[in-house]
């Protein structure tokens, strides 16, 4: 198999196992604390992160020098509660509805990388973000009959993860790819270690069994995903991941008993499309500079 047709064999699968860990979560979520369920995820991943920096050139010492300390612990503190967001959203908003709005998350990210990052976003970005943030409005329905104010939780997840989608983009800046993942693992296990012992529940022992395959999917969903970007770029691996929201549906549906509404139907298109759109002009708006920095540096010379 060649490199390209890899990346997307290792992007597909991490997607597939994505969708079975949110399943599990939002199983596990509506039975036990999410901060507990959350908080033994993020042991199992923290001890897979000091496995991979262990084993990577210039083992802990290397994997652990960042030239942005506070940067990378607020990334790892980000995600950890992040995800105890999402899992109660899962299990009290539901999968598929929350997969919806969860898939938002780009928008924000365009949005935020203005004032944050200092980006120029030109009136194509801009039209895509409104037609997203349209489509979001879509699916929440918030002047309709039926809103329930727990629909803000997928909502505040997606912005939590835009944050920490833009803290990625600053600490890359000065730190390799390896050791934002170790402070992933590492910062998120011990910034929750901090909340999630007080939330201790005893699990059945077919409970046990599948937190034990939550934990196996988290590293390896994780793993995948990083061998996908090593081969493809992200231009190439974001637009698939949106396939989460379609698995969403027919997991919730065919699993759990949810019911899809036109709303949310309707609502996860223009999202999703809005989404890709904004993935794929970032990526020319991208290339171009870097062609342009190319050319700089050849005049230069």
């Amino acid at each position: 198999m060649d490199t390209k047709r890899l990346g997307y064999a290792f992007t597909l699968l991490a997607i597939m196992i994505f969708s079975v860990q949110d399943a599990i979560s939002k199983h596990l979520g509506s039975a036990y604390p999410p901060v507990f369920i959350a908080m033994l995820r993020f042991w199992a991943f923290g001890a897979f992160a000091l496995v991979l920096g262990a084993r990577s050139p210039g083992g802990l010492r290397a994997a652990a020098a960042t030239k942005r300390p506070l940067l990378q612990i607020l990334r790892g503190v980000l995600l950890a509660f992040q995800i105890v967001v999402v899992i109660t959203a899962f299990s009290t908003v539901g999968l598929a509805h929350s997969q919806a709005i969860l898939s938002s998350g780009p928008i924000f990210v365009a949005l935020l990388s203005m004032p944050l990052l200092g980006e120029r976003v030109g009136w194509r970005r801009w039209t895509a973000i409104a037609v997203g943030l349209c489509g979001v409005l879509i699916v929440i329905d918030p002047t309709g009959s039926a809103f329930d104010a727990s629909v803000l939780l997928p909502l505040a997840g997606a912005l939590m993860f835009a944050l920490y989608v833009i803290a990625t983009r600053l600490a890359s800046r000065d730190d390799p790819a390896s050791t934002s993942f170790f402070y992933i693992g590492v910062a998120g296990a011990v910034a929750i270690s901090l909340v999630g012992p007080f939330f201790w529940a005893s699990l059945t022992p077919t409970d046990w069994l599948w937190m034990g395959l939550l934990c196996i999917t988290g590293m390896s969903s994780h793993y995948f995903l990083i061998r996908a970007y090593d081969l493809l770029d992200a231009a190439a691996v974001q637009p698939l991941t949106y396939l989460q929201v379609v698995l969403a549906a027919i997991i919730g549906v065919s699993v759990f008993g949810e019911t899809l509404n036109l709303n949310t139907v309707i609502g996860s298109a223009i999202v999703v499309g809005a989404g890709i759109f904004t993935i794929w002009r970032e990526s020319v708006v991208a290339r171009r500079r870097a062609q342009q920095a190319a050319a700089g540096a050849e005049t230069g010379k």
